[in-house]
């Protein structure tokens, strides 16, 4: 993109083919919209809702299901086959559901587009539709006005824009009619406007030299076109297990397949057991597990200020090993607050001001009489007004004490004034003070000071020496090198006219500094995120010796960091910003591309990262980051559409709550998973043991779906409810490359499994004695009651006894809602030919109940002597 703040106006005028005084002519102005387009973003093409339900339909294991409800069919299992298809279409709808929510971004960018632009078209002014604005065009903006094109300013008269939503800094920026002959940053071109900020203040006539995708907005919605979402580590270790899992599968079904016909069996029967072995294996309600203790963790989270909008980002939260945070609002508390005053050759704080030094009164009416905030209904609006209130002495209400603010106004009326102007740098009121005219004056010191004959020092009036302006500017230096910003204050005793002429000949007051100040849940909650093993870095849009004064306070810049601007970022290379990125803890005036860099630079060394954001500007970081993170009250739509996680109170401290969130989150369903795949290991060698031994298949598909989906359901979910280990932040995050199935969560998993498994046929080899059908029976009973009961083990890798049942009602109630639903298969005959099962006599059952406790009863000793060893 072209750099068109440093060009001159004439030159831009001649090149874009403008006429300054006349506009352009709507017939020129038709031609170039014929030949650019409408000043409108361009969406990218986006997959239809019908595509995006197929998709889900892609997977292996699901592949494996249909094929399983296929046999079933052809088996005369009707039963099965529509259990099968049900939870196929369930699955697939909510995949669908997730992807038709999640991409809203490009619809909120449009929105910004203001409906009318005023433009200066055949020497009229007038109003038309935004989209047919062109480059050319000479834009009209005023004070309540939206900027609806990129433009250079021709004539300015004060104009003031709020740029926030595209550099991230929330102050209002002075334009000027001026050129620059070196690069500089978006937030530093005055002489420039940009599409979807606002007018605050003042007007201007502006030069279009963008519209459309070619504005800085356009570049965002470029960035956010091509911005593809990171799955969630979560979802990489699933997908690899789907992946190797069905392979397995198949293998399996396969040989059991070949096995079964080479025994002579008919081909149908073989299949039969093919099938009954797939439906064990395949963990039918893994998915639908990981959505709903994701959507647990979401409803948590949201009670503690944390809404999230993609379920996946939960467990991203466990896996945050970098927070890319922003500075404004997040860090701090978005409110300017007075911190030092410098006043008769000393720094005081606003509670050490004395009402009785006559000096300080002086300071006092600058602040309050010269100024046009104000404080009403108890919302606290300028820090100057906040400091005047902080002085001992000062009636807040009560009547008793000193003159509140409105009261010193009322007494001392304001007779002229002199507006503040971005070129003067300054604001000048008149009163009468003590009966004699007196102007206040404050604003920019490097303006004001060579404005300054006097200094007053308490009663004192004296010439202001070299030796003082040294002193001023020196204390000056100090504030902003800790990144506060400084106004300074004058007055003069005089009855002359106010003007902008006669803000000379003045006497030095003093200094004041202001400072966003950081939050106090900030600094502890950058510590913790610290012992969690987790980097805070600061990115802002605002000037890099306030960044790192702030970041020092918190504790985001230590011994040996170092910050960056955004032009020093752009001039690394990749490899070179790869060798710097871990001991940048800045960023200070970055744009949207230098976001994304920075992500990119963290991911490349597999950090999973979290950004947040407020403005348009950071949208394209947001989707780019593993866990976007914006915030509630002062975020766009924009950002908070892109994120995954909107903050409700805009403070970093919700983060690391969130993230002890996610860590719990993970834990659970890493147990959940566990639980599943043990129970289905058991079936699954159940299946094989009866295969090789050539014994009835000791299942049918419909009592394992019924297990897999109804009966496992419930435990699984009981875990996910676990609540959080106290010490989860004081871990450090997992590794994103780890497998979920490493090899001690392989081994207990096959230990488990086999120790049920060994129950199941054990019952089975007794009801063969019977019958066929009364050992499926008891296969299926047996292994139904020991999965609910193993629900208890995979809560935790504690023994029941250390952690109990109080904290987790849940699981008692899955166990007894899953007991109930097996008596009543057992004993309702209307059910016993849908499920397949015999009746049983009483000492039949009692087998089942002790055969099923056993293995439950050795995992729970187990856990007992590894505690006592510990």
């Amino acid at each position: 993109m072209k750099a068109y703040y440093r060009e001159s106006k004439e030159e831009l005028i001649k090149e874009l083919g403008a006429n300054e005084k006349q506009g352009l002519t709507n017939k020129v102005a038709q031609e170039k919209l014929a030949q650019v387009g409408p000043n409108a973003l361009i969406e990218g093409k986006k997959k239809s809702i019908l595509e995006v339900f197929l998709e889900q339909f892609k997977d292996l294991m699901v592949i494996i299901l249909i094929v399983a409800a296929v046999i079933s069919a052809f088996t005369g299992n009707l039963e099965s086959t529509a259990v099968i298809i049900v939870v196929l279409i369930l699955n697939a709808t909510l995949g669908t559901v997730q992807h038709v929510k999640a991409e809203k971004s490009l619809e909120a960018l449009k929105s910004l587009s203001a409906p009318a632009a005023k433009v200066l078209r055949d020497g009229k002014k007038q109003e038309i539709a935004a989209k047919d604005v062109v480059p050319g065009d000479i834009l009209l903006l005023e004070a309540g006005d939206l900027v609806t094109a990129d433009g250079r300013i021709l004539d300015n008269f004060s104009l003031q824009v709020n740029e926030s939503s595209l550099t991230g800094e929330s102050t209002n920026i002075d334009k000027l009619d001026t050129t620059f002959d070196k690069e500089v940053p978006l937030g530093d071109r005055v002489n420039m406007v940009y599409s979807s900020s606002l007018v605050t203040y003042g007007r201007a006539n502006v030069l279009v030299t963008a519209t459309g995708m070619d504005t800085e907005i356009g570049k965002i919605a470029t960035l956010m076109n091509e911005t593809k979402e990171r799955r969630t580590p979560l979802q990489v270790s699933l997908d690899q297990f789907s992946s190797r899992l069905a392979t397995a599968i198949l293998i399996f079904c396969a040989l059991i397949l070949g096995l079964q016909m080479w025994r002579g069996q008919p081909l149908l029967d073989a299949l039969l057991f093919a099938v009954a072995l797939a439906v064990a294996a395949i963990p039918e309600a893994l998915s639908s597990i990981v959505t709903i203790v994701q959507a647990m963790g979401t409803q948590k989270m949201a009670k503690e200020h944390a809404i999230i909008k993609n379920l996946a980002a939960v467990e991203s939260l466990g896996s945050v090993s970098v927070i890319c945070s922003d500075k404004t609002g997040t860090l701090t508390q978005n409110k300017m607050t007075v911190e030092d005053i410098y006043i008769g050759g000393e720094v005081l704080k606003p509670e050490e001001l004395n009402l009785s030094n006559q000096l300080h009164r002086y300071l006092l009416y600058d602040v309050v009489l010269n100024n046009d905030a104000s404080l009403s209904d108890g919302k606290k609006i300028g820090a100057l007004l906040e400091m005047y209130r902080k002085v001992p002495g000062i009636d807040l209400g009560n009547g008793k004490l000193g003159l509140s603010e409105s009261e010193l106004r009322n007494h001392l009326d304001r007779l002229e004034e002199v507006p503040f102007d971005s070129d003067r740098k300054l604001m000048s009121t008149k009163h009468l003070i003590h009966t004699v005219p007196t102007i206040f004056v404050k604003g920019a010191i490097d303006v004001l000071l060579k404005r300054c004959i006097n200094i007053r020092f308490g009663d004192e009036v004296r010439p202001i020496t070299e030796q003082d302006r040294k002193e001023i500017l020196a204390q000056n230096n100090h504030f902003s090198k800790n990144g506060l910003r400084v106004l300074a204050f004058a007055y003069k005793e005089s009855d002359e006219e106010l003007s902008a002429d006669t803000e000379k000949d003045l006497t030095f007051i003093g200094l004041v500094s202001e400072m966003d100040p950081p939050r106090e849940e900030s600094v502890a909650a950058v510590a913790r995120a610290k012992e969690a093993g987790i980097r805070t870095v600061m990115i802002t849009g605002d000037h890099k010796v306030t960044a790192v004064a702030i970041a020092k306070k918190i504790g985001i810049f230590n011994d040996g960091d170092i910050a960056l601007t955004g032009l020093e970022l752009d001039a690394l290379s990749d490899e070179e910003l790869d060798q710097e990125i871990e001991k940048v803890a800045v960023y200070a005036r970055v744009s949207p591309e230098n976001k994304i860099r920075i992500v990119n630079a963290w991911q490349r060394k597999d950090h999973i990262v979290s950004m947040t954001g407020d403005g348009v500007n950071d949208a394209p970081a947001l989707k780019k980051a593993d866990v976007g993170v914006a915030m509630g009250i002062t975020g766009t739509e924009v950002s908070k559409d892109a994120a995954s996680m909107i903050l409700t109170d805009d403070n970093f401290a919700t983060i690391i709550k969130a993230v002890a969130n996610g860590r719990t989150v993970y834990e659970n369903i890493k147990n959940a998973i566990g639980y599943l795949l043990s129970g289905n290991l058991s079936a699954i060698i159940t299946v094989l043991f009866a295969s090789i031994a050539g014994l009835p298949v000791p299942f049918v598909a419909v009592q394992l779906l019924f297990i897999n989906l109804v009966t496992d359901s419930l435990p699984a979910l009981a875990i996910g409810m676990e609540p959080g280990n106290p010490d989860i932040l004081k871990r450090k995050p997992r590794d994103p490359k780890a497998s979920l199935l490493d090899k001690p969560f392989v081994t207990q998993i096959s230990t488990q499994g086999f120790l049920i498994s060994l129950s199941v046929i054990t019952a089975f080899l007794i009801g063969l004695k019977d019958s066929p059908a009364i050992a499926c029976t008891m296969a299926f009973s047996t292994l139904t009651f020991a999965r609910l009961l193993h629900g208890f083990n995979c809560r935790s890798q504690h023994s029941i006894f250390k952690i109990g049942f109080k904290n987790n009602w849940y699981s008692l109630a899955a166990f007894a809602l899953g007991t109930a639903l097996l008596v009543l298969i057992l004993f309702v005959p209307t059910l016993h030919g849908l499920f397949a099962v015999q009746p049983l006599s009483g000492q039949e059952v009692w087998l089942i109940v002790i055969l099923a406790i056993i293995p439950t009863v050795l995992i729970q000793l187990v856990k007992v002597i590894r505690e006592n060893r510990g």
